[in-house]
This record gives C-alpha cells, sequence and structure tokens, in this order.
C-alpha cells in the first residue's frame, strides 16, 4: 500500500488529508497551528491522520504542502537583508519605480511608498551595458565588480540579486557575476534577475528578483528543516510545495524560486473547490474559503481559476503567476470593536489568531470575534467541537460580544448580529471584486464555502450576490488540504519576444514556443513525469500597438500549432471586450510567450453517499434556538455523516462536522447529493 499526504497550515488551524494511492480513500484531521514554528503543526498533523487511518507513516511516498512562510516573511517584513547589483545608472531602479497614480485623483494623492526589499544602501552599480537586442554595448568590468561585491559582503548581505538592464537578453554578464559572487559569498544565496524571470520592463523584473532573494533563506531554513523531519520519521518521502499559480514544484524548485509561492496557501482551497464541485457538475464558480484569519476569494470559469501575471502581498505586486485569489481581514478570528471616536461597530483585520483564539475557545481570548458572535446567535452550538476536539465556550463569547453590546446600547445578540452582517458586507464586496468588476454576473456562478468558518456565512453570502446552488462539499474545513493532494507537478519557461502581429510569422512563434516547451518539461523529466503524461500550455502576453498593459491569452499548445496568431489575436479581443467593453482595430503586439508545462492530476475517489428519501430525520441529532433577521428560530441539527444521497434539509438547520458547521436559513433548502455536497438553494427553487 502506498500513500500521500496534502497539508494546508492556515493562521488558526494546519488541515492534512491522507489518500490511499491505490483505492482513492481518504482520511482527514485538523490540528492547532503553531504560529512560532509551522513546520510543528505540519508534523503533528501528519501524526494524528496516520494515527486515525492506522497507517504506518512510513508507508507515504509524497507530502504535497500549501505553506504561508513566504507569504508571512513579506507581510511581517522578516526577510533577508538583501543585496543588489545594477547597471552602472540604474541602481535606484526600486526607488523610482512606476509613476502610477490609483483612481481619478490625480496629483491630490499622497503616495506612501514603502521602502525596497532591497534598501539604496545596500545597492551596488557595476561597469557594464547589454543592448535591447542582446548585445554587449560595454564589458563587464571584474575588477569592478569585485569591488562593489566587497563593499555588500562588509555590509553583511544574507542574499544577492543580480538584475542588469536588457539582461533578460542576454544573461552573460549576470552568469559572470554569480559565477564572482560564489568565491566571494559562498554562504550567500544568489537570485539572477535572467532566471527568476527572463522578461523586459526592468522595473517589475528587479522588484520580482529582490522579493526572490528576501524570502529565499527563510523558505530554505523551513524546507529543509521539514524535510529533515520527514526523512527521520517516515523513511524516505518526496515533499512537494504548492505553487501561486495551483501547480506543484519540487522542494528543489521552491527553494530556489520561492518567489512563485507567495500565495501558495490559496491556491491549494481553489484547486480542492473545483475539483469537488466538478463531482457535482458544476464548472462555474465563486470560492469563498473564510478561515480562522481572513478570508480568499476567486472566480472559476469552466473549471478553470482566473490567473493574472502578478502576485499581490499586502503592498507588494511582483512579477509571477499566480490564481487570481482576493483576500479580505475577516476570518473566525477577525476581532470586533467600537472606537472611541466613532462609536461605529467594526470587524478586523486585527485577528485573534490560533493564539489566544477567540474566547470561546477557552484558550486565555478575551476580545469579541467573529467566532464568538456566530456562538452567541446559535450558529455554533455549545455541542460543536472545533477539529473533532475543542469544546465551545458559550459563557465566555457573551462576556466577549458584551464588550461591543455596551457601548452600543444593543442587545447581545442584535450586537453579535451587527458583527456577521458586516463581516459578511466585507466578503461581498471581496467577492464583487472577481466578478462584477471583472465583467462577470455572479449569478451565472455557483458559490462554494468552504474552510473552518466558510459554510456557517456561505448561504448569507448566496443571498447577497444571487449565485446559486451554494455548495458546502464534504470535509469543508479541510478542502485547502485536498487542493494540495489532487494538484499536479507544473513548470515554466518564457521569453520576450516583442513583435506586432502583421511583421510575425505563426512558424517564427511556434518555433520559440516548442523551443521553451523543451525547457520546461526537463523539470518535470527530473521529476519522473513520463512525456506522454505532461501536457504543455501556451500563455502569449499581448496589447494593442501603443498600449503599456498586456493580457494574456492561454492556448494549448497543439492548438496554436493548428491555429496560429489569427485565433491569439481573436480572443484576446474578446478578452479586451469581456474587461473593458470594447476591442481597437490597431495592430496587435506580442510582448512575452511562455509555456508551461504540467504533469497529470492525481485520482482521489469521489466518495459516494447511500441513497436515502427526502426526509432528513435519520440524521437529526438535537434542536437549537437560532437568532437570524431579527428574531429567534427554531433549528434541527444534523449530523452530516449521518446524512444521504436525495436527504432535503430545510431551513433553519445547521449541519455539523469534524472540521466545520453549515448554516441553512429560514425559507432554504439543504440537498444531498451523490457525492455528498450539500447544494442550499431558496425554497421556491427546489422542484
Amino acid at each position: 500500500m502506498a500513500y500521500h499526504l496534502g497539508v494546508d497550515v492556515g493562521g488558526t488551524f494546519t488541515d492534512v488529508l491522507l489518500i490511499d494511492e491505490d483505492s482513492g480513500k481518504t482520511y482527514t484531521a485538523k490540528v492547532p497551528s503553531t504560529p512560532e514554528d509551522s513546520s510543528q503543526g505540519v508534523l503533528n498533523g501528519i501524526t494524528k491522520v496516520c494515527e486515525r487511518a492506522g497507517v504506518d507513516p512510513t508507508k507515504v511516498d509524497y507530502v504535497m504542502h500549501g505553506t504561508t512562510v513566504a507569504t508571512n516573511a513579506v507581510l511581517t517584513g522578516k526577510g533577508a537583508k538583501v543585496g543588489l547589483v545594477a547597471t552602472k545608472g540604474y541602481g535606484q531602479v526600486l526607488q523610482i519605480a512606476r509613476s502610477y497614480v490609483p483612481g481619478g485623483l490625480g496629483g491630490w494623492v499622497i503616495y506612501n511608498k514603502s521602502e525596497p526589499l532591497a534598501p539604496l544602501e545596500n545597492t551596488v552599480e557595476v561597469a557594464e551595458r547589454i543592448g535591447a537586442d542582446g548585445t554587449v554595448v560595454t564589458e563587464l568590468s571584474e575588477d569592478d565588480v569585485r569591488a562593489q561585491l566587497t563593499k555588500l559582503k562588509d555590509r553583511g548581505i544574507e542574499a544577492l540579486t543580480v538584475s542588469l538592464i536588457n539582461a533578460y537578453a542576454n544573461p552573460e554578464h549576470e552568469r559572470r557575476i554569480k559565477a564572482i559572487a560564489e568565491e566571494m559569498l559562498p554562504d550567500v544565496a544568489i537570485s539572477l534577475s535572467s532566471e527568476v524571470i527572463p522578461e523586459m520592463q526592468e522595473y517589475e523584473r528587479t522588484l520580482t528578483t529582490v522579493a526572490n532573494s528576501f524570502v529565499r533563506p527563510g523558505m530554505k531554513r523551513y524546507v529543509e528543516n521539514l524535510q529533515s523531519e520527514l526523512d527521520r520519521r517516515m523513511d524516505t518521502v518526496k515533499l512537494y510545495i504548492l505553487r501561486s499559480d495551483g501547480g506543484l514544484a519540487s522542494a528543489q524548485g521552491c527553494v530556489d524560486l520561492p518567489v512563485n509561492h507567495l500565495m501558495s496557501g490559496p491556491a491549494g482551497g481553489v484547486s480542492g473547490a473545483i475539483w469537488m464541485a466538478g463531482q457535482a457538475g458544476y464548472k462555474n464558480l465563486l470560492t469563498l474559503d473564510m478561515g480562522g484569519t481572513s478570508t480568499d476569494v476567486c472566480l472559476v470559469q469552466d473549471a478553470k481559476a482566473q490567473v493574472r501575471r502578478e502576485t499581490t502581498v499586502g503592498d507588494l505586486t511582483i512579477r509571477a503567476s499566480s490564481v487570481d485569489v482576493r483576500t479580505v481581514g475577516a476570518g473566525g478570528g477577525s476581532i470586533a470593536h467600537v472606537p472611541e471616536l466613532t462609536k461605529a461597530l467594526r470587524v478586523g483585520p486585527e485577528s485573534a489568531g490560533a493564539e489566544p483564539g477567540p474566547a470561546a475557545y477557552r484558550k486565555g481570548g478575551t476580545e469579541p470575534t467573529v467566532t464568538d458572535a456566530n456562538v452567541v446567535l446559535g450558529y455554533l452550538p455549545a455541542t460543536t467541537q472545533l477539529g473533532g476536539e475543542m469544546q465551545i465556550g458559550r459563557d465566555l463569547a457573551e462576556q466577549a460580544v458584551a464588550k461591543v453590546a455596551e457601548p452600543l446600547g444593543l442587545p447581545l445578540k442584535k450586537a453579535a448580529a451587527g458583527i456577521i452582517d458586516i463581516v459578511n458586507e466585507n466578503m461581498f464586496g471581496a467577492l464583487r471584486l472577481v466578478s462584477v468588476e471583472q465583467g462577470y454576473d455572479p449569478r451565472d456562478f455557483a458559490l462554494v464555502g468552504f474552510g473552518g468558518a466558510g459554510p456557517l456565512h456561505a448561504n448569507a453570502l448566496g443571498k447577497l450576490m444571487g449565485a446559486w446552488p451554494v455548495i458546502i462539499p464534504p470535509g469543508p474545513g479541510v478542502l485547502c488540504a485536498y487542493g494540495d493532494a489532487t494538484t499536479v507537478l507544473r513548470n515554466e519557461a518564457a521569453q520576450t519576444f516583442v513583435r506586432r502581429f502583421p511583421n510575425t510569422e505563426d512558424s517564427e512563434v511556434l518555433a520559440i514556443l516548442k523551443e521553451l516547451s523543451e525547457t520546461a518539461a526537463r523539470h518535470l523529466d527530473d521529476e519522473g513525469v513520463p512525456r506522454e503524461d505532461q501536457n504543455a500550455m501556451c500563455q502569449i502576453d499581448l496589447r494593442y500597438h501603443g498600449q503599456v498593459l498586456m493580457l494574456t491569452v492561454d492556448m494549448p499548445l497543439d492548438e496554436f500549432e493548428r491555429e496560429g496568431l489569427k485565433a491569439v489575436g481573436e480572443r484576446f479581443d474578446d478578452m479586451h471586450t469581456q474587461l473593458y467593453t470594447f476591442a481597437l482595430e490597431e495592430d496587435k503586439e506580442i510582448v512575452n510567450l511562455r509555456v508551461v508545462v504540467q504533469g497529470k492530476p492525481v485520482m482521489v475517489e469521489a466518495r459516494h453517499l447511500p441513497e436515502g428519501g427526502a426526509d432528513p430525520a435519520e440524521a437529526k441529532i438535537a434542536e437549537e434556538s437560532i437568532f437570524v433577521e431579527g428574531a429567534d428560530h427554531d433549528a434541527a441539527i444534523y449530523d452530516r455523516a449521518k446524512l444521504k444521497a436525495g436527504n432535503r434539509v430545510p431551513g433553519p438547520a445547521i449541519v455539523m462536522e469534524m472540521d466545520s458547521t453549515t448554516v441553512i436559513l429560514p425559507d432554504h433548502v439543504g440537498e444531498i447529493d451523490l457525492y455528498g455536497n450539500i447544494l442550499i438553494r431558496p425554497a421556491d427553487r427546489v422542484a
């Protein structure tokens, strides 16, 4: 027997999924996260799930892991001390940055720019110059390189970035500087812009490579420590880390290019939602991943998540592909407060996190949180056990919520309802960002609610969005781990190629794409993925001639070989019309060519429930009074493990399981499908 594991680390809980590779059977576990060392939470979760399944840990072959190590390094500013080597005259590239002014405020905008990850005092310039066509304009002075690297060595840098002008066209000088630096700075990690992102646009290329250097030492320590512990406990096990674009990379690939993993955590949930909703026949989705600290939302069309050619973490936006996930500080641990000045209720972005957590967790927390509000309203009954083990304390939750009820002059339940309304509006705004503001009608999509807190709020969000059905997958609290375990190995290769369509032959572009495909495929070859299990997708960055901003058109490589640039141009016009309501007659211009190669997805068994009638009475375990829309209602409580396919759960109702709790509102019905999903619709839409 052989097994592999999916592991997702959140701000409050770490979720683990164990898959039997032969049968596809799954086992899950949820343990508290360990913020001081997240690898400890991972190891605790692996131990727990193996014990629960009765599986020898040495039988596990692969661990697929979504991590927030790089994300947290950027958000907290606790990364490496980075040195930057630039071409003479270009040392202030990060300080000059871009002059983009958001919105229509013009000169009235006060621009508060954060300090670059590689400050000016750690930046040196070297005498050299490569032309835009790749020719050497000024030879590299190696004596100057050694002198400048000595300055950086004396300043105690921990990571080095080399980003020279036009290095994407000819990496020779960057490679020579790296060779010299490896002699002079043997313990310093070195990142070359020509390897991290070999594309034009100097600022974005430099910023992305500096970000890679900033998180690289911390990611290296984390991955190597985790791999060492896994090897000690589980013999030889392969560790893979989820990429921001939803693919997998080897542990070494993650160490070399951690910048591709800045949004590793949220991507896993989207992958899991696509897989689970696909079983129920839904391909157009809005995903709602609400955890203890934040909520991530994403739009999925035709079973493919929207991917953008940039990754944003805090104030940092870099050029790296990522699933288009928008994050808001609205989680189960988000703290509610009433500022003395305004006397208006606010929720978040501050969070109680895993330590001490919400007051209801009985771990020392005293501040009122979204979770405490759900407890006061009856949505989280006192019989609920978080993660199957943590007991809920209703008395403590009421004491905490009273802290905002008193200054607001409201009854306890109305204050709790206000907390829920505000956090729902915050998530509603994020969902609009990925749908309405991108030209999509949310009524054409199903809403998938998951994460530990997502099913509590999903029905209410469905009402706000008009997105039906609301899908609550089985095991919603560990769905991110499903995504980690069911995603595929992926690698990419890119090249800048600036050329207008009229001056370009299909055959010329195809030759470059095939060469890039071969380059990307070699990494999968090294990981043992057979060529017949690999597929290649082209990504072509386009713009109308005269524009600066680009859109990316995706097309399978074999399809481009058949249809060429004409089909690419038509898709570009359609995308431009979707986003901006118009297309132009101007020549289209290629900017970058990219090929993404990925392996075959892991087969996981979709569990089928036994058939049952419409009446869910056999699964009913208790009743609870819940507060909805200003009034108390009697709600039935159901054990999800006892529900059968075909059961219809009328609201108001609460459905409980090990890792999450689902609320079905009055005048709504939750239907259980063959795969265990709860499909919630308004009662008048249920036949």
